[in-house]
């Protein structure tokens, strides 16, 4: 890429016509054929011009002299002006871009095929740091995955199943795997693609920086990247509202902080509290909660100096888990959870709730996994706090459990399964974990 010199593409020549005004002003020609515009553009490397397209009347089409011949496109206009999906506020700038890129595209075909062929993805600064966090790792990762058999016992009722004899096995190092999440960035002066390490060129949206952890790459080059991205706690912006994996990974822990920090609290001074998690606290409390987390993060201070209302508590931790933009069990495994609870059988029902929590992503189980210990307990004090495996299970199932597709009519035809899933996995919290 060294090698060739943008300052040689084309430059943007306007093609003008007095007598035409749009919101193209004098560069729109009206419904004239391919051939007339050819010949005003004939000779001239870059010139363009915008014409009523006669295939589809209503429409515009970019004529764009490059290469010795006039090319065409669609051209759209919602605000800003585009061909593909990149936007410009102007045609021009939008022309200049299209003749750097087809330059490009002419004089390096070759070389650009094989830019992603021998990535040095490897070997950059991104990956050494990704491989020195992952050193420090998180100290308590998911166990690996353990199939448990659930056995008839006849000489009980309840719980319908025991769990079977299994031996310990050491926990294996969690691999809290996470995508980038990749937008279009446009980047100020040259800047090199943090994968294959070539240029990444064009006058405007270049190409992809992921927004959790900085990684600029080529948009075709992100097809390509690992799903590795360990999140900036700078790039993090709040902790309500966040991808449940990203903050875990961005505060290096197992569990969101908000999970273990209401749970400690609840746990500390509210496990004999008639209606926990049931009776709601002060609305505008609970969002001041919410704020202190966003603003302080660990820091936040939940004490009983701060919020002497323990349901204050619960109740910021419901609305955690109620604002996940993926809930705790995945829009991907609801259907699965929600068939697995109309199995009439009670063995062949958990053993297919144990199926979808392996394959929960592993933030999502762990977090599962400790909310469900943490409400069996709530259970031992069932006759303080008046709250049973079932209630427990009417007010979390919504919660934890959400349709892909927001449908009142969905969520209201399964909440007797999506409370009956929570029931069973707190009842059988050490069978299903």
């Amino acid at each position: 890429m060294a090698l060739i010199n943008l300052h040689e593409a084309p430059r943007p020549k306007r093609i003008t016509c007095p007598q035409e005004v749009s919101i193209f002003l004098n560069l729109f020609h009206g419904m004239i054929p391919r051939e007339y515009a050819d010949e005003l553009l004939a000779g001239v490397e870059g010139a363009y011009l915008i014409r009523e397209s006669q295939r589809q009347p209503g429409t515009h089409t970019l004529a764009l002299r490059f290469g010795h011949q006039t090319l065409n496109y669609r051209l759209f206009y919602d605000g800003k002006h585009f061909v593909g999906e990149k936007r410009f506020e102007s045609v021009h700038d939008l022309v200049t871009d299209a003749l750097i890129t087809l330059y490009i595209e002419t004089k390096a075909a070759e070389y650009i095929a094989k830019m992603t062929t021998n990535p040095i993805y490897e070997h950059l600064g991104y990956t050494s740091l990704l491989k020195d966090k992952m050193v420090h790792r998180l100290s308590r990762g998911r166990t690996g995955p353990r199939r448990v058999t659930f056995q008839r016992d006849e000489r009980i009722s309840s719980p319908l199943v025991r769990r079977s004899a299994l031996k310990d096995t050491p926990e294996n190092q969690c691999s809290y795997e996470k995508i980038h999440n990749f937008k279009v960035h446009t980047f100020r002066g040259p800047h090199w693609c943090e994968y294959c390490a070539n240029f990444m060129w064009g006058l405007i949206a270049q190409g992809v920086r992921c927004s959790d952890c900085g990684l600029n790459v080529h948009k075709q080059c992100s097809k390509l990247v690992p799903s590795d991205c360990q999140p900036d706690l700078r790039r993090i912006k709040k902790v309500f509202s966040c991808d449940l994996t990203t903050l875990v990974k961005a505060h290096n822990t197992t569990r969101p902080m908000v999970v273990d920090m209401c749970i400690r609290e609840i746990e500390l001074r509210g496990m004999k509290s008639e209606g926990l998690y049931r009776v709601s606290g002060f609305s505008e409390h609970i969002e001041d909660v919410r704020l202190a987390f966003d603003r302080d993060g660990e820091k936040a201070d939940i004490s009983a100096n701060a919020y002497a209302d323990i349901n204050i508590i619960a109740g910021a931790l419901k609305l955690y888990l109620r604002d996940l933009p993926i809930p705790v069990i995945t829009f991907d495994l609801y259907s699965k959870f929600i068939q697995a609870a109309k199995i009439p059988n009670a063995e062949s029902r958990l053993e297919a709730i144990h199926e979808g929590l392996l394959q929960l992503p592993p933030a999502h189980y762990e977090t599962l996994r400790y909310l469900m210990a943490h409400l069996k307990r709530v259970t031992m004090f069932e006759k303080d706090n008046l709250m049973s495996a079932e209630n427990l299970g009417i007010v979390f199932g919504p919660t934890l459990m959400q349709p892909p597709e927001q449908n009142a009519l969905t969520t209201l035809n399964d909440m007797r399964q999506q409370k009956l899933v929570v029931q069973l996995m707190i009842e059988h919290e050490d069978v299903l974990f």
